[in-house]
C-alpha cells in the first residue's frame, strides 16, 4: 500500500507538502499533484472490451486496468501518467516474435482448451512503453492557454542526478503500482510495475517491465523519470527520462559461469547487472508551441 515513507506531519510541513485528502493516495508539493491508484484486476467483461479495443484475443492473466500513477504540474498543465492500457497498446505495436520454448505448447490451449491455435503472438507481453504524457485542457494553464502546443521527448546528454536520490532526505510519499502480470503458465513471470518516490527536492519514478521465461530468457526494460523542484513553480519543469533495456538467454549466462536454475533469478534487482545492455538513451521532455498564424493568413 502507499506509504508516506515514515514522514511525519512536521516533515511534510517543512517541505511545504500536504497529503491528499481522504480517498486518493498521494501528495501535493512544489506545484505538483502526485497521485497513485490501485484497483482490483479487470473482470471478464472489462477484459473482453479491452480485447476488442486492442484487437487481440490474448491479454495477461492479471490486468489492473484501473490502477495508475499520474503526476500533474498544476501551473503548466503538464501531466505524466502510467497505465496498463497504453502499455498493452505498445505491446501490440512492437512486432516481437514468440519466445521459442518447449513449455509454450501448453499455452496454445490456454484461451481455447478444446481447439489448438497457432502461437503467433508475443505471449510475454513485452512492451516498449515508457509512460504517457499530455497537457491538461484548462485555459488557466500557462502552456495551454492558447490551446496549441505539443509534447515530445528529445535525446539529450544530461543524466539523472543519482547522488540526489541517495541523499538522506525524508521520503514524503512512496507507492508501487502493478499494471499487469502473467505467470506464463507457471513457467516464469511477465510483470509491469511503476514505483514513485517523492522527496523535498525532487520526485523520481521507475517503470519496470520484468520478464523471466524459465530456462530460456530474461528481459528487463527500465524507465527512470526524474524532476528536480525549482523555486519558480510556474516555470515549465525540466523532466529527464532514462530508458535502459537489458536482455540475456539463460544459456549465455550459464556460459559466463552464472547459475542456470530459475530459482537464482527471482529478483530483478539482484541480477540486473548480469544482463547486458541492448539499448540505452536519455531524453528530456520538450514543450513546443504551434507557430502563430500570420496576420495575412485567411481561409481559402
Amino acid at each position: 500500500m502507499a506509504v508516506w515513507g515514515g514522514a511525519s506531519e512536521s516533515d511534510l510541513k517543512a517541505a511545504g507538502a500536504e497529503a491528499l485528502p481522504d480517498g486518493p493516495s498521494g501528495v501535493r508539493l512544489r506545484g505538483w499533484h502526485i497521485e497513485s491508484s490501485r484497483r482490483p484486476i479487470l473482470n471478464s467483461l472489462a477484459l473482453q472490451e479491452w480485447e476488442e479495443k486492442l484487437g487481440t484475443s490474448h491479454l495477461p492473466e492479471m490486468v489492473f486496468g484501473e490502477s495508475s500513477l499520474y503526476l500533474l504540474h498544476e501551473d503548466s498543465g503538464l501531466k505524466l501518467h502510467f497505465n496498463a492500457f497504453d502499455a498493452l497498446k505498445g505491446w501490440k505495436r512492437e512486432p516481437l516474435p514468440p519466445v521459442e520454448v518447449p513449455a509454450a505448447a501448453k499455452w496454445k490451449f490456454r484461451s481455447k482448451p478444446f481447439q489448438q491455435v497457432i502461437l503467433d503472438y508475443d505471449y510475454t507481453f513485452t512492451t516498449p512503453y515508457c509512460g504517457s504524457e499530455a497537457i491538461e485542457p484548462n485555459p488557466e494553464k500557462a502552456i495551454s492557454e492558447d490551446g496549441c502546443c505539443s509534447l515530445c521527448w528529445e535525446d539529450c546528454d544530461e543524466r539523472i542526478d543519482l547522488a540526489a536520490l541517495s541523499s538522506k532526505e525524508p521520503i514524503l510519499f512512496y507507492d508501487e503500482v502493478v499494471l499487469y502480470e502473467d505467470e506464463l503458465a507457471d513457467n516464469g513471470v511477465s510483470l509491469l510495475t511503476v514505483k514513485v518516490r517523492v522527496m523535498p527536492s525532487c520526485w523520481f519514478l521507475l517503470l519496470r517491465f520484468w520478464l523471466r521465461v524459465d530456462g530460456v530468457l530474461m528481459r528487463l526494460r527500465d524507465t527512470r523519470v526524474y524532476c528536480a523542484f525549482v523555486s519558480d513553480h510556474k516555470a515549465i519543469p525540466v523532466i529527464l527520462r532514462e530508458s535502459c533495456w537489458r536482455e540475456a538467454t539463460i544459456q549465455s549466462l550459464s556460459a559466463k559461469g552464472f547459475p542456470s536454475d530459475s530459482a537464482s533469478y527471482g529478483d530483478p534487482n539482484l541480477i540486473s547487472q548480469r544482463l547486458p545492455v541492448i539499448a540505452h538513451k536519455t531524453q528530456r521532455l520538450k514543450v513546443s508551441r504551434c507557430p502563430e498564424k500570420s496576420p495575412f493568413h485567411r481561409a481559402a
